[in-house]
């Protein structure tokens, strides 16, 4: 690279920490929530798995079932896994929610509500991470029926674009986010930060880029597959849903979204590099191509 190309480089990153910092100045705090929350009696291997939400799950849950895994190891679940059966037995110790249907009004479905009417049926100490970020003061709590078994901790969600130094201090120092397009990575980041020094992943299969059409409408569509799909999925609309009322993503916008996810996994594997935290990725057929593979067998 030319000097006059890096000059130019380190400007636009210096812009962009700036602007980092005035948005977290307006929108969040400084104060890192997670670390100060701290892990919640850790185990003794310090191994963390956790449970996405990919089809694949489906084939592994038994197995992880079998070898009673949280007996080895902490669990963290994500979204909507408190719907299954298998949530009652695992009983995960972390549990991460994050996208904005979780806390606005546009996308609020019965769907939602029933999660946190299973959260609020938790009889076990269990730390739900939601996001910092929540313009429309939405009282979590509240929603699950202030069960005193879940500590709420928030965690940062405005995501880092700057000098990279600068960004790993920010991790370092519970600021900045994980979500650069799935809950799993705010998992990750998370669970590096409360200091587990080996991540194992299930059930990511990130396989975002199958099923995609275009219907005649001109609407972006996807057969998006969870392991808890009970009927085969069907193409539907992909919407934001932060949106009100929620529009259609285009083409550009969601292959945009998902080359981001998955720089967002290359910037978690450095950090954990340097964090020594040793990320395996056991989720077989995974798209994933940034973390060290040992697909369960």
């Amino acid at each position: 690279m030319r000097f006059s190309d890096k000059a130019i480089k380190a400007l636009h990153d210096s812009l962009d920490t700036l602007l980092y910092f005035l948005i977290m100045a307006v929108k969040e705090d400084f104060r890192n929530h997670v670390g100060r929350a701290g892990a919640q009696d850790m185990h003794p291997s310090k191994r963390l798995a956790i449970l996405g939400n990919g089809p694949s799950l489906k084939s592994q849950l038994p197995k992880l079932i079998e070898q009673r895994e949280w007996e080895q190891a902490d669990m963290m679940a994500v979204n909507f896994f408190a719907l299954s059966e298998e949530f009652w037995l695992i009983k995960p110790k972390y549990y991460t929610i994050s996208d904005p249907m979780f806390f606005r009004e546009a996308g609020r479905s019965e769907r939602i509500t029933s999660l946190y009417n299973a959260l609020a049926k938790v009889d076990w100490q269990m730390t739900l991470y939601v996001q910092y970020y929540n313009p429309e003061h939405f009282d979590y709590a509240a929603a699950i029926g202030c069960n005193p078994n879940i500590r709420i901790v928030r965690f940062h969600s405005t995501i880092f674009h700057g000098l990279r130094s600068v960004e790993f201090w920010c991790y370092r120092h519970g600021l900045g986010s994980g979500n650069w397009g799935t809950v799993v990575q705010n998992g990750i980041l998370t669970a590096i930060q409360i200091g587990y020094r080996t991540i194992e992943l299930y059930g990511v299969d990130h396989t975002l880029l199958d099923g995609l059409t275009v219907d005649d409408q001109n609407r972006l569509c996807r057969i998006a597959s969870h392991y808890y799909d009970s009927t085969p999925a069907e193409a539907k609309p992909i919407y934001y849903n932060a949106t009100n009322p929620p529009r259609p993503y285009t083409m550009a916008e969601y292959l945009a979204e998902t080359a981001e996810l998955f720089r967002g996994h290359e910037v978690l594997r450095d950090f954990a590099a340097e964090q020594g935290v040793r990320i395996i990725n056991r989720t077989a057929g995974s798209l994933i191509d940034a973390y060290e593979r040992d697909p369960m067998k």
